[in-house]
């Protein structure tokens, strides 16, 4: 029973394909392509809004040198928000549930913010590693650990995104099978628990929105430390 329940986050096959790049190219199909009219229907016109409103709130505190991460934030933050959100469908895969994909997102942009930070201003991205003031007993100690916190980023990153969606996956799942086993047995506590169903349903979807733009938002104080 308890290795059913994690059957779910195995990537599934067929003919000995993985599924799992079907699962990654369906988000892009689905998104409206925009026209060159000059009155779009209601959907391109809230999606145009959302980036819009997004890409400022999220610029907004950043020197014009990271306006360049624009495109690619907003790009993320709405592949991000589609993948979590058509795994809450029935019969469908959630490969953001997948450490190796977080982590495969994850490494390569905290690795260019560093990267950026060092090649561009590398007195600044060095001193984050020595807060000032600090008092010269403690300079070794505090650098190993901020070094070791810089390192960290990407792993938080990555298990905090894979985290929040698996154990919302499971606990969404637990309750399902409590209700289905109790239905013949007490009814009225199945329709209790399919209430609570319902409502921890509409918590995963706020979940998975919040942990697609926390894993951005982080990402852009990354840069900004270094930009």
């Amino acid at each position: 029973m308890m290795l059913s329940f994690f059957d779910q986050f195995m990537s599934p096959t067929y003919l000995g394909i993985p599924l799992i790049t079907l699962a990654l190219v369906l988000p892009w199909i689905l998104f409206p392509t925009p026209t060159a009219r000059w009155l779009n229907n209601r959907l391109l016109t809230l999606q145009g809004w959302f980036i819009s409103r997004f890409t400022n709130q999220l610029l907004l505190p950043m020197s014009p040198a990271g306006h360049k991460w624009a495109l690619l934030f907003a790009s993320l933050m709405l592949f991000l928000i589609s993948l979590n959100m058509l795994g809450l469908l029935p019969y469908t895969f959630t490969p953001t549930t997948q450490l190796s994909l977080n982590m495969g997102l994850a490494v390569p942009l905290w690795l260019a913010t560093v990267i950026i930070g060092m090649r561009y201003q590398p007195t600044a991205s060095l001193g984050h590693l020595l807060p000032e003031g600090t008092p010269v007993p403690l300079i070794p100690v505090l650098i190993i650990i901020e070094t070791i916190s810089l390192f960290i980023r990407p792993l938080a990153l990555g298990v905090r995104l894979t985290a929040n969606l698996t154990a919302g996956h499971l606990l969404i799942q637990l309750i399902a099978t409590a209700a289905f086993v109790l239905l013949p047995l007490m009814p009225t506590v199945a329709i209790l628990t399919t209430t609570l169903l319902f409502l921890l349903t509409l918590l995963e979807v706020a979940v998975a929105m919040i942990q697609a733009y926390v894993f951005v938002l982080l990402l852009s104080l990354y840069l900004q430390e270094n930009v």
